[in-house]
């Protein structure tokens, strides 16, 4: 086995088209010098611009994988992307728990598609709290913030960067939540084009720089550079990697 990288490992939906989900999660992280390794939490029939169907994983063949992949190889730094409900994402995190107690877990919480294709059951919000005490940091859009900020819990350990791209006041601005401090970070470009699978790509990012070695606040500004660079790459909404 490889020993020059650090392993990120992604549990997230496979998009076909490879703009989102785990397959821009392991080019992104292939991208920033780590190993990336994932396991699927749904088969999704998807293009740039239009969803048509999802297939989900059965949950124990998902926990099975963390199992598997967790017990073989030194994976500290977890993302999960999208999730069917509150059942399904807590009991990840709870196998990502028991098997790596000291895991750092981002959780992008993908509530519905950019094409407007509906994942987390809303009406499993209010479960929130009991897997957030768990998780080490949410990187929610400011829509999705909205709709989970009333279950927030203000005395939790747990991170929160709020992505400002739907904001429409100082758009494209990122606020980290943590340690009851904030911490903005600045668009280094004011003109971009929309991309899909952009919020796969920043958190992806983070859990990058995480495992290269980076506190929370640097990981979080050098995911913005990452997908900033990502969105400038085309006019189109498949972006391309590089760095």
């Amino acid at each position: 086995m490889q020993k020059d990288r650090p392993i990120v490992l992604s549990i997230a939906g496979f998009d076909p088209c490879g703009g989102a989900g785990i397959l821009a999660d392991v080019k992104t992280f292939e991208q920033l010098n780590t190993l990336g390794m994932g396991i699927i939490t749904a088969n999704t029939l998807q293009t740039e611009d239009q969803f048509f169907k999802t297939e989900w994983v059965a949950l124990e063949t998902i926990l099975d994988s963390i199992q598997t992949l967790m017990k073989r190889y030194p994976i500290s730094i977890v993302k999960i992307g999208i999730v069917k409900d509150f059942s399904f994402l807590n009991a990840i995190v709870q196998q990502i728990r028991k098997v790596n107690p000291n895991a750092f877990i981002i959780w992008d919480p993908v509530l519905e598609s950019s094409s407007g294709f509906r994942f987390f059951q809303e009406e499993d919000l209010e479960k929130l709290p009991k897997v957030f005490a768990k998780i080490n940091l949410l990187t929610p859009n400011y829509l999705e913030f909205l709709k989970i900020k009333p279950f927030l819990n203000t005395n939790t350990s747990m991170g929160i960067l709020v992505k400002g791209g739907h904001q429409k006041n100082n758009l494209g601005v990122d606020v980290l939540h943590h340690n009851h401090q904030e911490t903005s970070f600045s668009p280094n470009h004011l003109n971009v084009s929309d991309k899909h699978g952009s919020g796969c790509v920043l958190s992806s990012a983070i859990a990058a720089h995480l495992a290269l070695g980076k506190d929370i606040k640097d990981a979080c500004q050098l995911g913005k550079n990452y997908v900033e660079s990502f969105l400038n790459s085309h006019p189109s909404l498949l972006g391309f990697h590089h760095v």
